[in-house]
């Protein structure tokens, strides 16, 4: 067996991205919780052979699928632009588990205003970590920016759900279940844009096709941002906007029917 060739490229995703299947492939991998669950030492031991293979040296005895591996999980664990470690529960191998968690006891508890308070803060709060964790490394936040954005944020989503659920008390049950649901989107509709404001202020860098920088782009930063907050809330819907219908129906049965 010959010795791995330098012509890999590392820096894009190992899947096709112009299909759905390579797509579905690159974010199962990305978004993989069992990455959670490394050691300090095995992600060392990752970022390693990353680095060296940019830097043109192949460890020895180092295989394609060893590569990729190591690709995925660096990316997994280190910000792309600093290089620094991210924070457990802002890597994007946390999201399942985490989301699952947080959306779960959202639609659980949302009958009582001390339940809704505390959820949406554990929401915001994580949201913000996930945030800051992700920003682009071109442009910094400061310490007064994500406080801004984080209270702004929290504020927003839990006065949208206290608000539409004082609203909805004489309205049907169904309607209330979807207030979680309204008050996250609300609160991403915050949340992004002032966690990365800097990005509006100063652009993001804009390359060419051979990834030479070309300079930066406020209009891009728009763009990019706008489209994070459509599908944050996208993302939402499937669990929390259709859990509620289907419990709705459920709860009326009875093996399920609540006392």
């Amino acid at each position: 067996m010959g010795e791995l060739p330098l012509d890999i490229n590392i820096q894009e995703p190992r899947w096709d991205q112009s299909t759905f299947l390579g797509r579905a492939r690159h974010f199962f991998t990305v978004t993989d919780p069992r990455n959670l669950l490394l050691s300090g030492a095995q992600l060392e031991a990752s970022r390693t052979i990353v680095q060296n293979y940019r830097a043109g040296v192949v460890t020895p005895g180092l295989t394609e699928d060893q590569l990729w591996r190591a690709k995925y999980v660096y990316d997994s664990a280190f910000h792309p632009d600093t290089g620094e470690k991210v924070v457990l529960i802002g890597r994007m191998s946390a999201q399942v588990p985490m989301n699952m968690t947080i959306t779960g006891c959202m639609l659980t508890f949302y009958r009582r205003t001390p339940t809704v308070v505390f959820w949406q803060w554990v929401n915001q709060s994580f949201n913000a970590i996930v945030n800051y964790s992700n920003r682009s490394g071109d442009a910094p936040i400061t310490v007064r920016q994500l406080g801004t954005a984080y209270v702004s944020a929290t504020t927003g989503a839990v006065a949208t759900a206290l608000g539409l659920k004082s609203l909805t008390k004489h309205l049907p049950a169904l309607v209330g279940r979807f207030v979680p649901f309204a008050a996250v989107a609300a609160a991403n509709c915050i949340n992004i844009p002032l966690m990365r404001q800097r990005e509006l202020q100063v652009g993001i860098p804009v390359t060419d096709e051979a990834g030479q920088r070309l300079g930066h782009s406020v209009t891009a930063a728009k763009q990019g941002i706008f489209q994070v907050v459509v599908s944050r809330i996208c993302m939402a819907i499937p669990a929390m906007a259709i859990p509620p219908l289907i419990m709705d129906r459920l709860e009326k049965r009875d093996f399920l029917k609540i006392q």
